[in-house]
């Protein structure tokens, strides 16, 4: 289930991070090599994420502290994906946002101001400041008409030690407290997979999107027309894959395996 000679004449890489790149603060077997080969031989490639915590830079910075140098120009994360779609929705509009700075930062950043009284949207990321507070004041924000955001889908994430609750299992108590269905703009939404291309300069039959789960990467790439590389260094395992009703192109057991 895998032709490298396909996946590295591709011209454009749209390439996960976490279980891709890293766990946590832990750089996984093969991405200095990766990142090496992406550049040596002139590919175009944007780290795309559904972590909504970090800004562009402070994943650069990360990368560096691991011992990879990219500039922030190649990542882009559902933070900037989410302010994008909301400042096409409601321009200078208001929000409360349950999250971390990187998510705060790309709203203000698209013109939006912080409301906890009668916001427009109730913006739900990952991060520490998700607590019994928070989640009653944002019950209450929609039932009085807020609109429902979540910046991704993802139900659990990869760190060192295991897996923890994503931005989909935050969302969850709200959706049953409210009766109210979130809207998720991170992968698997095409919007972001458009927004990714734009930032390349790529067309979809150009570009190969590698990432570690089938419910969010893989299927944002089948949906989105672009080839699909699964690797097993993160959530989904060999034995997951005929689980779901679609399957990646290639299965690799780690980035590793790309650079020649």
């Amino acid at each position: 289930m895998k032709d490298l000679n396909c996946i590295r004449s591709k011209k454009a890489f749209i390439i996960d991070m976490d279980g891709v790149i890293y766990h946590g603060n832990k750089l996984l077997s093969g991405s200095l090599e990766l990142v090496g080969w992406l550049e040596k031989n002139e590919k175009s490639y944007l780290f795309l994420t559904n972590s909504a915590e970090r800004s562009p830079l402070e994943l650069s910075q990360k990368l560096e502290r691991l011992g990879i140098t990219v500039t922030a120009d190649h990542f882009y994360t559902s933070a900037l994906a989410t302010a994008a779609f909301l400042s096409t929705q409601r321009p200078d509009g208001s929000v409360y946002v349950i999250g971390e700075p990187g998510l705060i930062q790309a709203l203000y950043d698209a013109g939006f101001t912080m409301n906890n009284v009668k916001p427009d949207y109730v913006v739900v990321g990952e991060g520490r400041g998700y607590n019994l507070e928070a989640l009653e004041r944002a019950v209450k924000l929609v039932l009085g008409g807020a609109r429902l955001i979540g910046t991704n889908p993802d139900l659990s994430g990869p760190v060192e030690d295991g897996i923890v609750p994503a931005c989909g299992s935050l969302v969850m108590p709200i959706e049953a407290a409210t009766g109210r269905k979130a809207y998720f703009v991170g992968k698997p939404n095409p919007l972001m997979m458009r927004h990714g291309l734009r930032r390349l300069g790529a067309s979809r039959e150009d570009t190969v999107i590698i990432g570690d789960r089938m419910d969010t990467d893989i299927v944002a790439g089948v949906e989105s027309e672009i080839e699909t590389v699964l690797v097993l260094s993160g959530v989904t395992t060999l034995q997951d894959i005929p689980l779901f009703p679609y399957c990646p192109k290639h299965v690799l057991e780690g980035v590793f395996e790309i650079p020649a």
